[in-house]
C-alpha cells in the first residue's frame, strides 16, 4: 500500500491541507506570505501537489516550485516552520511517524527550489 492510500486518500489530503493552512496563516512569521492570496486556489494546488507527491492519482498542474516561490524571500527558517506545521498537522491527523518521515523525504528536496534567501542573509 502506498502513502496516499495509507493516510486515507483524497479525504485525508483535503483534511491535512485545510488544517495546514489554518496553521500557516495563523503563524505570525508566515502569514504575510498569504495576505491577499486566493487561499482556495492555493489549497487546490497544494492538494494536487501533495496527493501526487505521495502516490495519489491527482496531477499537479501548477507552476514548478522555483517559479511559484520566486521573489517571495523565503528563508530556510521559513521553510522549516512550514515543515513543522505540516508535521504537526499529520501527527494530529494520526498519520504514523514512519509515514510522516516518508512524506518528509519526498518533500525535503524541494527546499532548494523554494528557499531564495541565502543562509548568510
Amino acid at each position: 500500500m502506498g502513502i496516499y492510500d495509507a493516510i486515507g486518500g483524497a479525504a485525508a489530503v483535503r483534511a491535512a491541507v485545510d488544517d495546514f493552512y489554518v496553521r500557516v496563516t495563523a503563524d505570525p512569521q508566515l502569514n504575510g506570505y498569504f495576505t491577499d492570496r486566493d487561499l482556495d486556489r492555493l489549497k487546490a494546488h497544494q492538494r494536487a501537489f501533495i496527493a501526487g507527491a505521495v502516490g495519489g492519482p491527482e496531477i499537479y498542474r501548477g507552476r514548478d516550485m522555483a517559479a511559484a516561490h520566486a521573489g517571495l524571500a523565503i528563508t530556510d527558517a521559513h521553510f522549516d516552520r512550514v515543515v513543522d506545521h505540516l508535521v504537526a498537522t499529520l501527527e494530529d491527523l494520526g498519520v504514523p511517524e514512519e509515514t510522516i518521515a516518508e512524506i518528509g523525504g519526498t518533500l525535503a528536496p524541494l527546499r532548494a527550489s523554494i528557499v531564495d534567501v541565502p543562509a548568510s542573509a
